[in-house]
């Protein structure tokens, strides 16, 4: 696999680990300022892009836009799926499985070329 078709993977894995704490983070610390909350939200957001950006522009060398969305959206399931258990402590349940075998489902679809 060349690096046009890898680095959108490993880039948008990276990314979307940033994102998932820049977005989901903050719900450990309830009695935090919104505002400062907001602000680490953005510096934390700020290196997400560093990753994201690049990913898209590598990728659509060889993806369509709306596969390098559906790859994002998997990936980020994925990530959030980690998060969620380990991070947050949340279990995942049956009816999320169901979901996000839909969505590799969705990618079936935009990755098939009919």
């Amino acid at each position: 696999m060349s690096w046009p078709y890898f680095a959108p993977i490993l880039l948008l894995g990276i990314s979307n680990v940033f994102m998932t704490f820049a977005w989901y983070g903050q719900l450990k610390f309830p009695a935090a300022p919104l505002w400062l909350v907001v602000l680490a939200s953005w510096g934390i957001a700020l290196v997400e892009y560093c990753f994201a950006v690049p990913a898209n522009r590598i990728g659509h060398t060889v993806y369509a836009a709306a596969q390098l969305k559906t790859m994002q959206e998997i990936i980020t399931l994925i990530v959030f799926g980690f998060f969620s258990v380990l991070y947050l402590n949340e279990p995942l349940r049956w009816n999320h499985g169901v979901a996000f075998c839909f969505l590799v489902g969705a990618a079936y679809f935009a990755f098939n070329k009919w």
